[in-house]
């Protein structure tokens, strides 16, 4: 007579998949209140995770004194975008999208890129989500506007060396210092 094996169905628990998140940390100077904001970026995100039951960290990713118009100098972020591709990240997070990019088309380009992807990204001060965003409009706006403040600051600094290094302009002349203390007239 054949004999029956039963076999008991085994039911396996069902864990609970993390979204793998990064973030994207990135200060332009050296300066003593930028280097605080900057370690108080990623004090903040190292934390925030802690507890999450549905996020994990996979990885802080910060630029220190590097600008954001650029973002072939930005080998952090360049470390970020080879992670996405590989398929190590799901979301990111980031403090503003000044921080992300300062150039309205790298910032564009990385956004679609990201979305094409699969991978979302948060910035926390617009309180921007590109997983609920069907319209690149806001993202537009917000990296022109960090894009000309960029722009801003740049002339604000170029306007302030010139006072230092002594240039006074007046209707009739130019003078200018020289580093060898000659005064010259134009």
């Amino acid at each position: 007579m054949p004999t029956v094996t039963v076999i008991q169905p085994t039911i396996a628990e069902e864990k609970a998949v993390k979204i793998r998140c990064a973030a994207y940390c990135r200060v332009s100077s050296d300066s003593e209140d930028q280097l605080n904001s900057f370690m108080a970026q990623t004090r903040y995100y190292s934390q925030i995770f802690e507890d999450s039951e549905t996020e994990e960290i996979i990885d802080i990713y910060a630029d220190e004194g590097i600008t954001g118009t650029r973002e072939d100098k930005r080998s952090e972020f360049q470390r970020l975008m080879k992670d996405c591709r590989k398929g190590k990240i799901d979301r990111i997070y980031t403090k503003s999208i000044s921080r992300f990019a300062r150039n309205t088309r790298d910032c564009l380009k990385n956004v679609r890129e990201l979305k094409s992807l699969g991978i979302t990204i948060y910035f926390e001060k617009e309180n921007i989500d590109t997983a609920n965003m069907t319209d690149e409009m806001m993202i537009t706006i917000m990296g022109g506007l960090a894009q000309e403040e960029s722009t801003s600051i740049s002339q604000n600094l170029r306007w302030g060396i010139k006072k230092e290094n002594g240039e006074r302009h007046n209707k009739k002349c130019v003078l200018q210092f020289s580093d060898t203390n000659l005064l010259t007239e134009i």
